[in-house]
């Protein structure tokens, strides 16, 4: 599985890359804190294959990357995705090293 850290995904947005951002918690942590990903949470992931891009990158997160690291690897295993990433340390990470505005819970 791949992953990308907080502070490469920084550098990806400040470059301008062409990337899908998903979070694939449940709507009430998306309301508390979200850093504007697609809310698919991860029960609705199976049915929602189709809404996840194969021909640029695809960044997954949660909370703390260990929900989304289980999604890119079910997604890689069943349905043969090779353009996804794993938010190391999620949405946790990010509020400590990049952005301490987002609230953690």
């Amino acid at each position: 599985m791949k992953e990308i850290t907080v502070t490469e995904f920084k550098d990806l947005q400040d470059k301008g890359e062409d990337y899908q951002l998903i979070d694939v918690r449940e709507p009430y942590e998306f309301d508390i804190a979200n850093i504007c990903g697609e809310l698919i949470p991860q029960g609705q992931i199976p049915d929602n294959v189709d809404k996840i891009s194969r021909d640029k990158k695809v960044i997954i997160h949660c909370r703390s990357g260990a929900r989304s690291g289980r999604i890119v690897q079910y997604l890689e295993q069943q349905h043969g995705f090779d353009n996804l990433y794993n938010l190391k340390g999620g949405i946790l990470a990010w509020s400590a090293e990049i952005d301490p505005s987002v609230p953690q819970y």
